[in-house]
């Protein structure tokens, strides 16, 4: 898709109760844990979810992540970068996707695979309904809690993290941190023949302030990343023989006013 093709626009109405609701324990605690049947009526309020099931199909096309070579075959994923933006003149905010990029982190926040260009294969449900939903819904709450920004930078990231009996799968295998940006969507797609998988929320003094398991599908973690550090214990197979694994969409969002 081209730099100039619009992947979502502005919603006529925002839903400010529903904003409100989410912004509340982000401004409080620097997170919030929502249930899945609560996100899923959130975000619909914020467009479609028509496609939904070929949208969570896509998580069984997903290449192994190369990079984890040396520390296991665990981890499949796909990755996209887009260009959120509110005018200056209307206020109206909309969503482009740009050219297919590298995902970079620095040392300082992945001490496993920081200061390498790591290129992913793209997401391809990118034009969706679903995708631009979540997008949606993102950029009208992140949006909210710093009116003060025109254009972020959003990467967005399909993993599955398989387990096997000989081999636990690793959510986070770069431990507890931040990632970076300043706010983490954390959405759970499915969860099959998969036991654990706690996601720890930490002060950046690693006091633990909340621990929760995303259990069913729509499960979600907002997390305002400049402010506590998360991670997510290895997940195991409950039955041995059967095939084992955790999928999600993880959506950051970074300020990037220099553009």
């Amino acid at each position: 898709m081209s730099r100039d093709a619009c992947l979502c626009c502005v919603v006529p109405n925002r839903p400010s109760s529903t904003l409100q609701r989410l912004s509340a324990p982000l401004i409080a605690d620097g997170f919030a844990h929502v249930n899945g049947a609560q996100m899923h009526a959130d975000l619909e309020r914020f467009g479609s979810l028509d496609d939904w099931d070929r949208f969570a199909g896509s998580w069984n096309d997903l290449a192994f992540d190369s990079y984890l070579a040396n520390h296991g075959r665990y981890r499949r994923r796909r990755h996209a970068v887009f260009v959120a933006e509110q005018s200056r003149l209307d206020g109206e905010r909309s969503i482009t996707r740009a050219a297919h990029q590298p995902h970079y982190q620095s040392r300082e926040y992945n001490a496993l695979q920081g200061g390498i260009e790591r290129w992913f294969e793209p997401i391809t449900a990118g034009d969706g309904a679903s995708l631009r939903t979540i997008l949606r819904f993102c950029h009208e709450l992140f949006g909210e809690l710093a009116a003060d920004v025109r254009t972020w930078r959003v990467e967005s990231h399909q993993f599955r993290i398989e387990a096997r009996a000989d081999e636990a799968g690793q959510p986070t295998p770069e431990g507890v941190h931040r990632d970076g940006v300043d706010y983490v969507l954390v959405l759970l797609i499915q969860r099959t023949n998969i036991a654990r998988g706690t996601t720890t929320i930490h002060a950046n003094d690693g006091r633990l302030l909340g621990s929760f398991t995303l259990a069913q599908p729509f499960d979600a973690a907002l997390v305002d990343d400049a402010r506590v550090h998360h991670g997510v214990t290895p997940v195991e197979p409950k039955e041995a023989t059967l095939p084992a694994y955790r999928d999600v969409l993880v959506v950051t969002f970074k300020r990037d006013d220099v553009r």
